[in-house]
């Protein structure tokens, strides 16, 4: 279960000011019906990380113990320099289609934006560096919806509350403590 939590924490903490978070309060405040946001959030995440998961398990199943630990140690270290800068909305994701509704214009609109977006690529590492995929996958999905569902329902007045600075250093931290104990372990 430390996969599943750890999983959760730092991807709640990372996702704080990411720009799917924004996403969801420019969703919210267009569109205005939570429930199918929410769940577009959901659906999308959960396609998303289970796609991230996949390959962060086939990546220790393909990479050498000892190199991986080092890739590891390494994107968990440039994880942490990552969470530091702040993310901005692109226009193409603010303004997606919206022909199709609002679940799925939300789900589309997600699942692009955590393509290669850093929430996605700690799930690959993740899943690489535990052996339980499901676990990972199931916590940075629940870390999304930690992060994102308030925003959808208190909107921007969240992110005005939240020392966004000081969660962003403690994810950085987070990211920066696995990084060095992939490294240490690759050491040994």
């Amino acid at each position: 279960m430390v996969e599943f939590f750890v999983s959760a924490g730092i991807v709640a903490l990372a996702e704080i000011g990411d720009k799917t978070q924004l996403l969801a309060l420019v969703l919210a405040a267009r569109f205005r019906k939570t429930w199918p946001i929410v769940l577009g959030i959901l659906c999308a995440t959960v396609v998303n990380h289970g796609l991230a998961g996949a390959v962060g398990t086939l990546a220790a199943w393909l990479i050498d113990a000892g190199v991986l630990r080092w890739v590891l140690g390494l994107s968990f270290l440039a994880m942490a320099a990552w969470v530091l800068v702040p993310d901005r909305l692109d226009g193409e994701e603010a303004g997606a289609v919206t022909r199709h509704g609002v679940f799925v214009t939300t789900f589309i609109s997600f699942f692009f934006a955590e393509m290669g977006d850093k929430t996605q690529i700690a799930t690959v590492a993740l899943a690489a560096q535990y052996s339980a995929p499901l676990l990972v996958v199931a916590g940075t999905t629940l870390g999304m919806l930690i992060a994102d569902v308030p925003a959808v329902y208190v909107g921007e007045r969240l992110g005005v509350k939240l020392p966004i600075k000081v969660i962003r250093v403690v994810a950085a931290l987070l990211f920066a403590a696995l990084g060095v104990a992939a490294l240490w372990s690759a050491q040994g």
